[in-house]
């Protein structure tokens, strides 16, 4: 940690002495360059969106959300007044926890320029007032099986075809949600929906640059104007309440405490499409709580975040192989961090640089011991299905970025500068060459297509103060229509 300033010489007739610049003792670092570099790392991964990749964004969001639309149209399986839970990031920057070893290696910059999670219950259970009870005596800690047997029977009918079986001895017959026969009914949904989509082209649709089956979940690239927007989807199941496994978190004193209200913290939790190192894949669901994430990261200071954000960098490129470590252990870590520490300490401005040394240190104490908590479920130890070699192997890999921060972090600024200029190349030929719209039905094909951003542009001028959307009917995506506050176009 940080070595504490000298002190001045008090003596009557002695020159003082100008303090030392303040030093992390394990690596001889000031912290003020550490502080600096983070700051830098900071400015360039969180860069500033014009109204241009604003539209865009909009844009790809409105149609993924029509896209999941024309899938509950299919085969009518998906809830009809759905909630989504859309994340800023992918699923390999740790937003949701899920196993990375299954996922295609994907880059910002070369492959995309922003991800997201957009998780989508596949079944809703939300008419409990009680804590919810699971099936887990199948399953590790923090996962479960789920039975229809809680749902009606037009729901079982629905899904059966996405089901494991189980005949009791009693000649009964109970299915089991399969996560990865959901995933499997998943893609080929959005694979048909996607073919229907393209059978029609028209200027002003996202291209689809890339539809794959990441284990249990779909990866989508869309091209939108000058922007590949990546989009990790997830099907879920979604539950209003409390698991009844977590209930006792509830009772311990949290650094959220006074900040936000219980009810927003336990509004609800997931089960995600993974299993347990030692589970079966076609049964096991994990508990995600990351509606509860969401709310908690507002009461965490804007240093630590970017400490946290700086140190991710690092440990995903450092601890890829294998792959043993995600950044949501580093987001778990975190959360304990915040019950650790004083409020007012982890509320410095400057003090990232100490953050981000102590998360390193924090990483490399659960390695050494095996040992990382869920932190809404601590009877949960994430690390505990790691051999021995695979923890000394990260263990010491931290080891030299502990002895040399400034450089690993001087990597990690380099590394998004790079991703940055190639997302700032891509936009110029994009914009100095007429490329016709990727979905566009070989017209004139000498013409950029530009009209929905110009008729956007329009509309902006026009209507100054409102609330100005894109939206593509489910109904009719042959072409998109402008909303202004409650009124098409």
């Amino acid at each position: 940690m940080a070595a504490p300033l000298a002190s001045k010489a008090g003596s009557a007739g002695t020159t003082t002495k100008p303090p030392f610049p303040e030093l992390d003792f394990r690596s001889g670092a000031r912290v003020e360059e550490l502080n600096k570099l983070i700051q830098e790392f900071t400015k360039h991964d969180q860069r500033e969106y014009d109204d241009q990749r604003a539209l865009e964004i909009h844009t790809a969001k409105d149609f993924i959300f029509s896209m999941l639309g024309m899938v509950q149209k299919l085969d009518q399986k998906l809830p009809v007044a759905n909630e989504y839970l859309l994340l800023s990031g992918g699923v390999r920057e740790g937003v949701v926890d899920i196993d990375l070893d299954e996922l295609n290696v994907y880059a910002r910059g070369t492959d995309y320029d922003m991800d997201f999670t957009l998780l989508v219950p596949a079944l809703k259970l939300h008419d409990r007032n009680q804590p919810v009870t699971l099936d887990m005596r199948h399953s590790a800690l923090c996962h479960s099986w789920l039975s229809l047997r809680l749902f009606d029977e037009g729901t079982i009918s629905k899904w059966k075809d996405c089901c494991t079986i189980v005949d009791h001895i009693n000649g009964a017959t109970n299915y089991f949600f399969s996560p990865t026969k959901v995933a499997d009914w998943f893609y080929d949904s959005i694979s048909i929906v996607l073919s229907e989509i393209q059978k029609k082209p028209q200027r002003g649709m996202p291209k689809v640059e890339k539809v794959e089956k990441n284990g249990t979940i779909i990866s989508i690239i869309l091209g939108v104007g000058s922007s590949r927007m990546l989009y990790d989807i997830v099907p879920v199941v979604s539950f209003k309440g409390w698991p009844a496994v977590a209930q006792s978190w509830l009772m311990e004193n949290h650094f959220w405490d006074g900040k936000i209200t219980e009810e927003e913290v336990i509004s609800g939790f997931y089960l995600v499409p993974a299993c347990s190192y030692k589970g079966k894949k076609d049964n096991e669901w994990r508990l995600s709580f990351a509606r509860s994430e969401v709310q908690l990261k507002k009461c965490i200071s804007s240093s630590l975040m970017q400490a946290y954000q700086a140190c991710k960098a690092i440990i995903i490129k450092l601890l890829s192989r294998p792959k043993a470590i995600s950044p949501y252990h580093l987001r778990s870590m975190m959360l304990w961090a915040c019950d650790r520490l004083p409020a007012n300490y982890l509320s410095q401005e400057d003090y990232a640089a100490h953050f981000l040394l102590g998360l390193i240190d924090d990483l490399q104490h659960c390695l050494v011991n095996k040992m990382c908590p869920n932190y809404f479920i601590p009877q949960c130890n994430m690390l505990e299905h790691l051999s021995e070699e695979t923890v000394m192997l990260h263990a010491r890999k931290l080891s030299s970025v502990r002895s040399d921060p400034a450089e690993h972090l001087r990597t990690a600024i380099e590394h998004v500068k790079a991703a940055n200029r190639l997302t700032l190349e891509l936009q110029r030929r994009g914009s100095t060459t007429s490329i016709p719209s990727p979905q566009s039905d070989g017209g004139d094909t000498n013409q950029p297509d530009d009209r929905l951003a110009k008729k956007l542009q329009q509309l902006v001028t026009e209507n100054p103060g409102k609330s100005i959307s894109v939206f593509i009917n489910p109904d009719d995506v042959t072409r998109p229509h402008f909303r202004i506050d409650d009124k098409f176009f």
